[in-house]
């Protein structure tokens, strides 16, 4: 029989990646919001700038710096009351304080999940590190200054125009080498390289980011801040609706090819649907203990998802932006491309991708007429993750009753609603936390239609900017470099995936992919993302 345990709904609080991810999420965005009594205890992130190793005579050091200002505690430029204080950190002192906050935060998270401590505390001082190195060598201006940043600082020398993407690149290169090539090194980390954590973890705080842009836009400008709080409501119902709508055809569609076209057995085409076509390893391991597939078919499942989930992470991004016209409609291929790449890793990492490349190419091509503001496309891809992960949960559910009382027809065994919360994405409450509390404030007595809204609201940025972008990047740096590390392309070889390669491959790219376009097309057409080009220096 299936094991349907009478859980408590508090189960897991403080023993589950999920919910970890709330409290590492939601403890620094609380901590972020004292700001408005004055008290800055988040300023000490460390964040990169891009530099260049010896700046040519008469250029300008502002975009481009020099390597000893190749990094700085972001309360230095944006604390209201202890900019001074985060300015003498400098670079080395911001990264240690970075390191020692997240290392308590993260270790006493890894004792409570019953992780081996010493293990983890060795790996993740590993990985914070390298995540640094590989931080600031992708800033470098050949990988990451665009035209009009080179023309800003009026340097001539030829760049790769990648943006923040360069870094993203790198980390995840980085890991594949360890992951592909120092295996015995890449399992040792592997207590420490926790993709999934990371990458729920910067969720949360991408939800930051969301309910600060109406702020950061009503600083420029009243009605950009009104815009941006109706676009992101906008987002919220479109991914909705288009989940809804593509996982009731991808879903039976997979499963379709799974049986008619490779003739694969009605529970692993189950567990392939689920894994395929709604959200990777989170679903097949769900819909394997629903239907109560062999152990091993989740097993290969998720290990087939996570190797085709780094290959579209490194392809879909660039192919998009390629394809993609100028400045039309940039939210539906961001959606489209949440809809295509599973595992939460992969797929908000290519939409920060995405969102990198796009916004240089729109910034570039229109030589600086169209500059738009940073994470929208990313929140348009992670908004329709967000929905399938909320999907998991009911369609476990759903699969678990029709295998009990209609396909294996297990009479006198029951199904407990209480199984929709427990398999319900717990990291999604501190994004909708983060995003409805910020705008709340927004929108509340203080807001900037006030006459002190303005005050008001540059303490609440003081405390959201390290959050909302400090904090947010370092978690996808550490989840690019993971998921590298836990990536073995060598699985691919293996005899026992056969027919589930191409399963994966003709769903993918003939059927999943064009479908999310369409479907994406149909529910993001026309929004439109504000232009910030007169706002920026």
């Amino acid at each position: 029989m299936a094991d349907f345990t009478n859980r408590k709904w508090y189960s897991g609080m403080l023993t589950q990646e999920d919910w970890w991810a709330v409290w590492l999420g939601l403890g620094f965005f609380f901590l972020s919001l004292l700001n408005i009594a004055g008290i800055d205890l988040v300023g000490w992130i460390a964040y990169p700038k891009k530099w260049l190793l010896t700046m040519p005579p008469g250029a300008v050091a502002k975009k481009i710096v020099t390597p000893s200002h190749a990094f700085y505690a972001l309360g230095a430029k944006y604390s209201l009351t202890a900019k001074a204080f985060y300015k003498s950190l400098g670079p080395i002192g911001s990264i240690l304080v970075t390191y020692f906050v997240f290392t308590a935060a993260t270790t006493l998270g890894a004792y409570c999940m019953k992780w081996d401590v010493r293990r983890f505390v060795l790996g993740w001082t590993f990985i914070f590190f390298l995540t640094y190195l590989v931080w600031f060598i992708g800033h470098h201006a050949f990988f990451s200054a665009t035209k009009l940043d080179l023309k800003k600082a009026k340097i001539d020398m030829f760049t790769l125009s990648l943006g923040g993407g360069a870094s993203f690149i790198l980390a995840l290169i980085v890991g594949l080498i360890i992951g592909n090539f120092f295996k015995p090194l890449a399992s040792y980390l592997s207590e420490a390289a926790k993709p999934e954590w990371y990458i729920k973890t910067a969720i949360v705080y991408l939800g930051v980011k969301l309910g600060y842009l109406p702020i950061k836009l009503a600083g420029m400008s009243h009605k950009l801040g009104h815009q941006a709080a109706g676009l992101t409501f906008e987002l919220f119902v479109a991914g909705a609706a288009a989940t809804v709508v593509a996982y009731m055809i991808f879903w039976p569609g997979v499963y379709l090819i799974s049986r008619k076209i490779f003739k694969l057995p009605r529970k692993t085409a189950a567990v392939l649907g689920s894994g395929i076509s709604i959200c990777g390893v989170s679903a097949a391991v769900a819909t394997g203990g629903a239907v109560r597939a062999r152990p091993v078919v989740s097993i290969m499942v998720s290990a087939l998802v996570v190797v085709w989930a780094v290959i579209e992470l490194i392809v879909l991004p660039g192919f998009f932006t390629h394809i993609w016209p100028k400045t039309a409609d940039p939210l539906v291929a961001g959606a489209a491309m949440g809809m295509s790449v599973k595992t939460d890793g992969a797929d908000a990492a290519a939409g920060e991708l995405l969102d990198e490349f796009m916004r240089t190419k729109v910034q570039t091509e229109t030589n600086g007429a169209v500059v738009w503001p940073e994470g929208i496309i990313t929140a348009s891809a992670v908004m329709t993750k967000i929905w399938i992960d909320v999907f998991i949960g009911v369609w476990a559910f759903v699969l678990a009753v029709l295998w009990v009382y209609k396909i294996e027809k297990r009479p006198g065994e029951k199904v407990p609603v209480s199984e929709v919360w427990h398999r319900f994405p717990k990291f999604v409450i501190g994004y909708f936390v983060a995003w409805l509390l910020l705008l709340a404030l927004f929108f509340g007595p203080g807001n900037a239609g006030a006459p002190d809204g303005m005050a008001f609201l540059k303490s609440i940025k003081a405390g959201a900017v390290p959050v909302e972008k400090g904090m947010r990047k370092l978690f996808f740096m550490l989840t690019f470099l993971s998921l590298g590390i836990i990536t073995d392309f060598k699985k691919l070889k293996e005899a026992q995936f056969g027919k589930m390669v191409w399963v994966y491959f003709v769903a993918l790219f003939l059927f999943i992919i064009p479908t999310a376009i369409l479907i994406a097309y149909l529910f993001h057409h026309g929004m439109q993302i504000p232009n910030i080009a007169q706002f920026v220096k």
